[in-house]
C-alpha cells in the first residue's frame, strides 16, 4: 500500500515529536512512574488528542490508516504513552459516535486539547475477556442513575477527568448493559492505589470504584441497553492502535540492536560481520514488515467499512503484538548483558510491549474471533 504525501508528513511529524519529547525522558518517566500531562498536551497541539474527531470539535478528522501511522511513530519514543493517547482517543471516539450534541460539545473540544483526559471503564475484577458478564450496576432513581461496582486495570484512572463506564441496567448478558459518561469529581467515585506493574509505568493504572455514585440521566451514552454495542464499536480501532504501538516499540528496539552490533566487537571482528547475527536481523526486519503490511490492510478495511474489518483487526492485533514483543525480546538478547540494564532502555520496551498481548482482548480471544468468522462462513 502506497502512502500519500500527507500521510508521510503525518508520520514524520509524530516521529519528530517522539524523538524530541518522549524518547529522551522515557526511562526516567518509567522509573519514577511519572505521567507527563504537560507533554501529552503538547502532543494535542499537533492534533493527537482528537485524532479521529471532526474538525469543528477540535479534532484532526483522520482515518484509521492515518491513526496507525501516528501511533507507531509515537511508540518509537515511548510505547506506554503512545498507548495511553490511543485509549484517550478511543474514549473520545465513543462519545463522538454515540453521544448527543450536548455531550459531544461538552466533552470533545477539551478532550481534543487534552485539557481533559479520558479513561475507558469496561474490565472488572471478575469480568475480563467475558465482558458481557460485568456486574457493575446502574439503577435508575428518578432522573438520576446510581452506579455501584468496581472497574479494574483502568489506564489513566485517578488523573482522567472523563470516564466511559459500562454498567448493567437490565438483565444478564450483553443486552442488559448501558454506557455512561462519568466525571471524575462525581460524588461516590473513588480510585484504588496506582498498580505496581511490569511495564506501562509512565501511565497510571487504578481501580475505579463506584459507591452510590449518582449521575444524571443525561449521562447515558447511546441509549439504555446499547452499552455493549458502544463498547465493542471501539475495539477494532483500539486493537489496530495497540498493534501500531507494538510495532513502534519493536522498531525502536531493532534500531538499537543494529547500532549495537555495528559498534561492538568480539573475537576480533564486529558483531555485525557475523553471519548468524545478520540472519537474525534480517528475520526481525522481515517479521516487522509483514506485521506492518497486515496492520495497514486491516486499517484500510476499517476505513472502507468492509465486513471483514473486525476479523482483520483481530488478526492484526494478534500478529503485530506477538511479533512486536518477539522482535523487542530478540533485540534485548542481541545486546547481551547490556540489554538487561535499565539505562539502555531495551528492557523497558520489552516490559511495555508484553501487556499488548493481553489488553484490548487477549490474543487467545483474537483467535476465537478469527476462527468464529471462518466457521460462520463455512456453514
Amino acid at each position: 500500500m502506497r502512502l500519500t504525501d500527507e500521510q508521510r508528513a503525518l508520520r514524520e511529524t509524530a516521529a519528530e515529536f517522539a524523538t524530541e519529547h518522549l524518547a529522551p525522558h522515557a526511562i526516567e518517566w518509567d522509573q519514577a512512574k511519572h505521567f507527563p500531562v504537560d507533554v501529552l498536551r503538547k502532543a494535542a497541539q499537533l492534533g493527537m488528542g482528537g485524532v479521529y474527531l471532526p474538525e469543528d470539535l477540535g479534532g484532526s478528522a483522520l482515518g484509521r490508516l492515518d491513526g496507525v501511522l501516528v501511533f507507531e511513530a509515537l511508540a518509537t519514543g515511548c510505547p506506554s504513552l503512545a498507548a495511553y493517547i490511543s485509549i484517550h482517543n478511543m474514549v473520545a471516539t465513543m462519545i463522538d459516535k454515540f453521544g448527543d450534541d450536548s455531550q459531544r460539545h461538552r466533552y470533545l473540544p477539551r478532550m481534543s486539547t487534552m485539557d481533559t483526559f479520558g479513561s475507558y471503564c469496561l474490565t472488572e475484577p471478575d469480568a475480563g475477556s467475558d465482558a458481557a458478564a460485568l456486574s457493575t450496576r446502574a439503577r435508575l432513581d428518578g432522573d438520576e442513575y446510581v452506579l455501584d461496582g468496581v472497574k479494574q486495570f483502568i489506564s489513566g484512572a485517578g488523573v482522567s477527568d472523563v470516564h466511559v463506564v459500562l454498567a448493567r441496567t437490565g438483565g444478564p448478558g450483553a443486552r442488559g448493559i448501558s454506557a455512561f459518561i462519568v466525571d471524575r469529581d462525581t460524588p461516590g467515585v473513588s480510585f484504588g492505589p496506582n498498580e505496581i506493574k511490569m511495564g506501562w509505568n509512565a501511565q497510571p493504572t487504578r481501580q475505579v470504584i463506584f459507591e452510590g455514585a449518582r449521575v444524571p440521566a443525561s449521562a447515558l451514552l447511546g441509549g439504555e441497553g446499547n452499552g455493549f454495542r458502544v463498547a465493542m464499536s471501539a475495539l477494532d480501532g483500539g486493537r489496530l492502535n495497540i498493534s501500531a504501538c507494538s510495532l513502534g516499540g519493536a522498531e525502536a528496539a531493532l534500531g538499537m540492536a543494529v547500532r549495537h552490533l555495528s559498534e561492538r566487537s568480539a573475537f576480533g571482528e564486529k558483531l555485525s560481520e557475523k553471519q548468524a547475527l545478520q540472519f537474525r536481523l534480517a528475520d526481525m526486519r522481515t517479521d516487522l514488515e509483514a506485521a506492518r503490511t497486515l496492520l495497514w490492510r486491516a486499517a484500510d478495511a476499517l476505513d472502507q467499512g468492509e465486513d471483514t474489518a473486525t476479523q482483520l483487526s483481530a488478526m492484526a492485533k494478534r500478529f503485530c503484538t506477538d511479533t512486536g514483543f518477539e522482535v523487542a525480546n530478540q533485540a534485548l538478547q542481541l545486546h547481551g548483558g547490556y540489554g538487561y540494564l535499565a539505562e539502555y532502555g531495551l528492557e523497558k520496551i520489552v516490559r511495555d510491549l508484553r501487556v499488548h498481548q493481553i489488553l484490548e482482548g487477549t490474543n487467545e480471544i483474537m483467535r476465537v474471533i478469527i476462527s468464529r468468522r471462518m466457521l460462520q462462513e463455512a456453514s
